[in-house]
């Protein structure tokens, strides 16, 4: 199965194609209700204009789905919506594309590829996340220690979620499982062997995709 993903923040992109202006809004959204409601958002935010075509997936496996042409010609505008969503592998996602028209009439092609490159170029703008398998760890240091710990971290892919500040520095990290061995080590040669590990239970967390 190929690796699925989730929109990273909420965001807009707009472009402007023989004189139509298409606006294109993207949301992350875990219901069909959502999804529903942010495409009603968007209307209500835009009844002047001529369409708000839209398309959403819902469910990592794609269960829910769901493309709207509002009334441009039928699979001109949601359908090629949904096949980007679909081809970036997405889910939990919602994308509307707003169209005012510009009076230029583009044809059936000319809105397939509007629609798709405007739903394209929001999904590039927002960026993608991806759900891993992280282990939680709080590690307690001496003061001493701190400043090289911090630094070790900069430009990797381990976060420091949570920092607690008393006779020591406790941080709370997510590292990824399959490289914890080699993390724990390198804490342990940081601080001479002297850092406090607490192993937490396994969760999954959300990492961005370059």
């Amino acid at each position: 199965m190929e690796q699925q993903y989730m929109n990273r923040i909420d965001t807009t992109a707009e472009k402007i194609i023989s004189k139509s202006r298409f606006i294109a809004y993207i949301q992350r959204t875990d219901s069909e209700e959502a999804a529903k409601a942010f495409i009603n958002s968007v209307k209500s935010q835009h009844k002047d204009a001529n369409h708000n075509c839209s398309a959403y997936i819902i469910t990592p496996s794609a269960l829910i789905q769901k493309a709207d042409d509002d009334g441009e010609p039928s699979g001109t505008a949601g359908v090629p919506i949904l096949e980007v969503l679909k081809r970036e592998g997405l889910y939990n996602v919602t994308v509307v594309v707003t169209r005012y028209f510009g009076g230029i009439k583009l044809g059936a092609g000319g809105l397939i590829r509007a629609y798709s490159g405007a739903a394209s170029d929001v999904v590039n703008e927002a960026g993608k996340v991806v759900e891993i398998d992280v282990v939680p760890y709080r590690i307690t240091m001496d003061y001493t220690y701190t400043s090289r710990f911090e630094h070790e971290l900069e430009g990797s892919d381990i976060t420091i979620r949570d920092t607690a500040y008393t006779d020591k520095v406790s941080y709370l990290v997510h590292v990824r499982e399959d490289g914890r061995e080699a993390f724990l080590a390198r804490v342990q040669e940081i601080t001479k062997d002297t850092a406090s590990l607490e192993e937490l239970e396994m969760i999954q967390a959300e990492s961005a995709v370059e």
